[in-house]
C-alpha cells in the first residue's frame, strides 16, 4: 500500500502504549455510511475514539475497516453495536480543516466478515475473514448484469446534471458485482439497504436487490419527469383559457345549466333588494352580486363571493317591530322559573319596566356574577321568555382569537363571521336576547385579545356601527339585549366591566335548596329518567338528608345528580318488574347514595386550644375554614404552612405582633414569645388561600393558643384587624354566614362596619344565627373564647 497524502494535524490522541497485533484491523464506526469496494469515498470524522483510529493507521500505513453502525445515534459504539460485515479500505487522504475537522477519503478494497475482536487497545480492533469477490459468468448472471446495466442507463438519463465521468465508469464496467457496488452507491437508498446489499456476497441475489431498488428509483424519475412536462403545458396553454371557458358555456347550454345559474343569480339580485338593508350594505351587497356575475363558476372566488352574500341575506336587517312588555306576565314568568332571588327578579322587573317606557333608549349591559349552578344562565332565558324574544347564547369560556368575536377577513380560506353575527344569524332577530356566557374566562393569545373586542360590542353608544372583518359592512347590534354570566370579577379587564352592571348571586340556603329540589329539580329528573310522579315519591326529610349530608356547595347542580340517581336506582327496579310504586325515606338513601359524605365537624376540631372557625369566600360560593396553632420549643419563629398566599402570610405576622402587643392584657407570659416557635396552619394544605379575612381567626387561634382557652365551637368569624386591634370590613358576607348556616354554626362574628350587609343576608340564616358585631379585637376575645 503506498503512503497516503496525510495532514493529521499536531496533538494526536488515544495512541496504544503496545504494538497492534499484525493479523487485525483497525475498525472505524460510521453512523449512515456504507462503503463498497473499489469506490472512492469520503467519510468525517468527529469521535475522539474514530480519529485516533485514523491516525494510528495513518502513521502504521495500515489498512481500516469501514463498519456501519446499528444505531446511528449510538455516540460510543462497542462491538455489539456494529454490523459483522464492513469494507476493507486504503486511506488515500487523510486531511484536518482550519475549523479543526478531520476528513479521511478512503477507497475501498474488499468486503470482509468479523469474527471476534481485540481487546485492550483506545480503538475497536477486529479479526475475520476477506470475502473474495465471485466472478461467476453463468447465463442467469449475465441476464441479470444487462437488465441493470440497462436500468442504470435509464437512471442517469433521467437525472438532471450527470458527470459524463459517471456515464463512462458505467459504461466501462464489465464485472456484476462491480456494477452492483457502483449503482447503489450513487443510489438514494437507506444505510441499512445499502448494509443488505454489501452483507449479499453471492452475485444473483445481489443483482437482484439492486435492481429492484432501481426500478422503484425509475419509477420515481418517470411520474417526476410526467409532472414537470404536464404543469408546462398548463402553463403554455393559459393563453387559451378564454376558448376554454366558451367552451364551457357551450358545454352548460346544451346541458341546460345555463338557464338555472342565470336565474339564481336573478334570485340574489331579488333577494338583496327584498333585504330592507341599509343603504350602504346594500351598495356593497350589489358591487359582490356584479363580481359574481362576472366570476365563472369553476373559479374558487365564485364560492367564496357566493357565501358572502348568503351570509349578508341571512342576517336580519329589517328594523324590528316593536313589542309591548307585560310586567305581570314577566314577574309570573320569573316566579315560575325561580324559586327566591328576590333582588335580582326586582332588578330585572325595573330593567323591563324601563324597556317598556323607553323602547329606543340605551338599555344597560346586566352582568351575573355567582358561583356555578345558581341559575344564571336560566335567568337570561326567563328574560327572553318575558320579553318575548328570541334567546341567543355564546359561550365565551376559553375563547383566546380576536377573530372568534370580530370574525376572520374574506381573504382567508374558510372564513367565517364572528361569534356575535353568527348568533344573530342562528336567531333570525336583531332585537334577540343574547347571552355571553362565562365571560370571565376569555383568554389572550397571539391572535389577539377577543376582551378588547368585545368593548365595542357591550358598548351602547359604539353598537349601533359594529363591523364584523367578514361582513365588512356596519351592522347595528344596539337593539340585542345583551346580558353576561361570570364566576368572578377579578378576572374580567376593568374597561370591560366598567361597561357592565354587576349583579351579585350569592348561594342558596338549605330551605331555598329544598324548595328548589321540590319545584323543579324532582320533578326535571322524573322526566330525564323516564319516570312518572306516581311511580316515585321523594319525601322532604330525604331531600334534606341529600342537600346536607351528600352536598356542598353555592348551587344545586351536583344536587340534581343525586336526585338523578337515586331517581335511576328505582327507574331500574321498575324496568324489572319488582316494583310499580316506590317511596324513598331517609333510609333508603344510604343503599343508594352510599354513606354520608359531609359531616358536622366543628365540634369536633375545636374542641382544643389554638383551633378557631374562619370564613372564606371563594368563586363557587362561601366556605368555613380551620385555623390551628401549635407551640414547640425553640427561639421565637412563626411557621406558616397550608399554602397561604402573601396577603394571608401578612395578616398571620399582623396577628402574633397584635397579640405580642396585647400580652399584659390577655395575661400571657411575654418569655412565651422568646423560648417557643409558633406554627400556623390551615388545612387543606392542597388548596391555595389568601386574603386579609382570616386576621380575627388567626388572632384568637394565637390567643386561644397561649392563654390556653378554647374558642367556643359553635362560633365562626372573619374580619381583617389592623396593629392598633381595629376589626376591618371584609367582603362576601352573604355567601359566608350562609356557608356558615349550611356547616351547623349557630354563632358568628362579622366587623361591625359589615352591619351594611345584615340586610343581604337571607331571612332564613339570620332567623338561624346569632350575630356578633365586632369594633376591636377585644370585642372578639370577649365573645370568642370560653372562660378560664
Amino acid at each position: 500500500m503506498s503512503p497516503p497524502d496525510v495532514n493529521p494535524g499536531a496533538g494526536a490522541t488515544g495512541q496504544p502504549t503496545r504494538p497492534l497485533p499484525a493479523d487485525a484491523l483497525i475498525v472505524v464506526p460510521v453512523r449512515n455510511t456504507v462503503l463498497f469496494p473499489e469506490i472512492v469515498f469520503p467519510i468525517t470524522l468527529g469521535r475522539p475514539t474514530t480519529i485516533a483510529a485514523a491516525q494510528q493507521a495513518v502513521r502504521e500505513q495500515r489498512q481500516i475497516l469501514i463498519v456501519l453502525q446499528r444505531q446511528a445515534e449510538t455516540d460510543n459504539p462497542g462491538p455489539n453495536d456494529l454490523h459483522r460485515i464492513g469494507t476493507v479500505a486504503n486511506i488515500v487522504r487523510y486531511v484536518t480543516s482550519p475549523e479543526g475537522g478531520h476528513h479521511l477519503i478512503c477507497q475501498g478494497v474488499q468486503r470482509f466478515r468479523i469474527t471476534d475482536f481485540v481487546e485492550g487497545y483506545p480503538f475497536l480492533l477486529a479479526r475475520g475473514l476477506h470475502l473474495a469477490e465471485p466472478t461467476s459468468t453463468a447465463p442467469e448472471v449475465e441476464a441479470r448484469f444487462n437488465v441493470l446495466q440497462e436500468q442504470v442507463r435509464e437512471v442517469l438519463d433521467l437525472l438532471p446534471r450527470v458527470p459524463p465521468e459517471l456515464r463512462q465508469t458505467v459504461e466501462a464496467t464489465s464485472a456484476p458485482g462491480m456494477l452492483a457496488d457502483l449503482a447503489i452507491t450513487y443510489l438514494d437508498a437507506t444505510p441499512a439497504e445499502k448494509q443488505d446489499i454489501l452483507e449479499t456476497t453471492d452475485l444473483a441475489p445481489r443483482l437482484d436487490k439492486v435492481s429492484k431498488l432501481l426500478a422503484h428509483r425509475l419509477e420515481v424519475l418517470r411520474l417526476s419527469a410526467e409532472i414537470g412536462n404536464k404543469t408546462k403545458a398548463s402553463l403554455d396553454t393559459r393563453q387559451r383559457e378564454v376558448l376554454l371557458r366558451e367552451q364551457m358555456a357551450a358545454i352548460q347550454r346544451e346541458l341546460g345549466d345555463e338557464g338555472s345559474n342565470k336565474q339564481d343569480l336573478a334570485d340574489l339580485e331579488k333577494a338583496i333588494a327584498e333585504a330592507k338593508m341599509p343603504p350602504d350594505v346594500e351598495a356593497a351587497a350589489k358591487k359582490e352580486l356584479r363580481r359574481l356575475q362576472r366570476t365563472p363558476e369553476a373559479a374558487a372566488e365564485y364560492g367564496m363571493i357566493r357565501s358572502y352574500l348568503d351570509t349578508l341575506l341571512e342576517l336580519p336587517w329589517a328594523p324590528p317591530e316593536p313589542k309591548d312588555i307585560d310586567i305581570a306576565e314577566a314577574r309570573r314568568i320569573l316566579d315560575a322559573d325561580h324559586y327566591g332571588l328576590e333582588k335580582i327578579k326586582q332588578r330585572i322587573i325595573e330593567y323591563l319596566a324601563v324597556r317598556k317606557l323607553a323602547p329606543e333608549g340605551k338599555a344597560p349591559i346586566l352582568c351575573f356574577v355567582g358561583p356555578p349552578g345558581v341559575g344564571k344562565t336560566s335567568l337570561g332565558q326567563s328574560i327572553a321568555r318575558a320579553m318575548g324574544r328570541k334567546f341567543a347564547r355564546v359561550s365565551l369560556g376559553g375563547v383566546h382569537d380576536e377573530a372568534e368575536i370580530r370574525g376572520h377577513r374574506r381573504t382567508y380560506i374558510g372564513a367565517l363571521p364572528g361569534n356575535i353575527i353568527q348568533a344573530i344569524r342562528k336567531a333570525g332577530a336583531r332585537d334577540c336576547v343574547m347571552m355571553l356566557d362565562e365571560i370571565d374566562k376569555m383568554g389572550t393569545g397571539i391572535h389577539g385579545d377577543p376582551a378588547s373586542a368585545m368593548l365595542e360590542v357591550l358598548d351602547p353608544e359604539q353598537n349601533s356601527t359594529f363591523r364584523d372583518n367578514y361582513l365588512d359592512v356596519p351592522f347595528d347590534l344596539s337593539r340585542v339585549v345583551f346580558i353576561t354570566t361570570a364566576n368572578m370579577l377579578e378576572t374580567i379587564p376593568g374597561p370591560l366591566r366598567d361597561r357592565m352592571e354587576i349583579i351579585a348571586l350569592s348561594g342558596y340556603t338549605a330551605g331555598e335548596k329544598l324548595e328548589i329540589a321540590k319545584r323543579y329539580l324532582v320533578r326535571r329528573q322524573l322526566e330525564a329518567n323516564g319516570l312518572k310522579p306516581e311511580q316515585v315519591e321523594i319525601d322532604d326529610a330525604s331531600l334534606r338528608r341529600i342537600i346536607e349530608g351528600y352536598t356542598r356547595e353555592a348551587g344545586v347542580r351536583n344536587l340534581e345528580r343525586e336526585i338523578g340517581r337515586v331517581l335511576r336506582h328505582v327507574a331500574v327496579e321498575i324496568a324489572e318488574g319488582k316494583t310499580d310504586k316506590r317511596r324513598i325515606g331517609v333510609e333508603e338513601l344510604e343503599k343508594t347514595l352510599g354513606p354520608v359524605r359531609f359531616e358536622n365537624e366543628v365540634a369536633m376540631r375545636s374542641s382544643v386550644p389554638g383551633v378557631a372557625t374562619g370564613l372564606a369566600w371563594t368563586p363557587v360560593g362561601g366556605d368555613i375554614l380551620f385555623i390551628e396553632a401549635t407551640r414547640t420549643p425553640g427561639g421565637g419563629r412563626l411557621l406558616l404552612t397550608g399554602q397561604l398566599g402573601e396577603v394571608m402570610r401578612e395578616s398571620a405576622q399582623a396577628a402574633l405582633s397584635l397579640v405580642k402587643s396585647q400580652a399584659a392584657t390577655l395575661k400571657i407570659d411575654p418569655a412565651l414569645f422568646e423560648k417557643s416557635d409558633i406554627h400556623v396552619h390551615v388545612p387543606a394544605g392542597a388548596t391555595p388561600k389568601d386574603g386579609p379575612s382570616a386576621g380575627v381567626a388567626m388572632f384568637m387561634a394565637l390567643t386561644s393558643l397561649l392563654t390556653g382557652r378554647t374558642i367556643r365551637s359553635d362560633t365562626a368569624m372573619t374580619g381583617e384587624i389592623s396593629l392598633r386591634g381595629l376589626v376591618l370590613p371584609v367582603g362576601g358576607i352573604k355567601e359566608k354566614v350562609v356557608a356558615a348556616a349550611a356547616a351547623g354554626i349557630t354563632r358568628v362574628m362579622l366587623p361591625a362596619r359589615n352591619r351594611r350587609d345584615y340586610d343581604d343576608i337571607p331571612e332564613e340564616v339570620r332567623k338561624a344565627l346569632e350575630f356578633v358585631w365586632l369594633e376591636k379585637v377585644d370585642d372578639a376575645v370577649a365573645a370568642g373564647l370560653q372562660p378560664s
